[in-house]
Formats: C-alpha cells, structure tokens, sequence
C-alpha cells in the first residue's frame, strides 16, 4: 500500500472540525524535540511515541462521535502514524548519548517525519480555517 501525503480535506461535520482541530494542536509542537532534551535519540523520539497515542484517541473519539466517519481524516491521522513509527522504531530504545554521525542520521529521520508533518499542518490549517493561527503560531519574533 503506498501512503501518500494528503493535499486536502473537507470537514464534513462538527465532529470531524474538532477532532481535525485537536490534531491540529497536537501536531503542532511533536515534531522537534524540547530545550529539556537530554541527548538521546530516546528522548527525542518520546513526543513522537505521545503524538502517536494522541492520533489513536483522536481517531478513536472521532469515530464514536458519528456514525459514517470520513475515510479521508482517518487517512490523514493513519497517515500521520504510518510516517512516525519507523522513525520511532529506529530511535526508541536508543538511551545512549549521540554522537556527530548518530546526530545527523537522527536528524534525517526526523526531518523527513516533519516535512510530511508540515504537509498536514498546512492541509488542516487551510481546510479549518486556521492558517491566521498557524502564522502566529509560528511567528519567531515573539
């Protein structure tokens, strides 16, 4: 099965806006890891691991919520844990400090994570009507 990254979404229903809203929230600040980092690719994994979880109640809630749920959300939140697990899976159980070569694989796995992660940003802001938010949210001058 090829995944692909979703180019649109259209809200169908109440439900849908605010579960989209929800992962929009919880997307937003997974994909690098915090100033605590305490320099193992473990820990730079770990809000990964949460953002996965928090996909899986997203999608879980979401479903119970209607009774016809939209395939192309779902595909958008399977989207997401299809693309961060093999990052997760490489990087887990790594608990010993990094060094240069180890750093910048691990940076590459993680940036090609985000790349894909900005994708359904972009996608949820636009389709939510969130893209004023985004800016600001991204704005570095604060």
């Amino acid at each position: 099965m090829f995944w692909s990254a979703p180019v649109s979404w259209t809200p169908h229903d109440e439900a849908e806006l605010i579960a989209g809203w929800r992962l929009w929230l919880e997307l937003g600040d997974r994909t690098w890891p915090s100033a605590a980092w305490d320099g193992t690719a473990a820990d730079v994994v770990r809000p990964l691991r949460e953002l996965v979880a928090a996909c899986d109640e997203i999608e879980t809630g979401y479903r119970k919520a209607v009774t016809e749920p939209s395939e192309e959300f779902i595909r958008i939140i399977q989207f997401l844990v299809f693309t961060a697990s093999p990052v997760i899976e490489l990087w887990a159980d790594d608990e010993i400090p990094l060094e240069a070569e180890r750093i910048a694989l691990l940076h590459a796995d993680l940036a090609g994570f985000a790349e894909h992660a900005e994708r359904v940003l972009e996608v949820l802001a636009v389709s939510g009507g969130w893209t004023g938010l985004a800016a600001e949210h991204r704005r570095t001058d604060r």
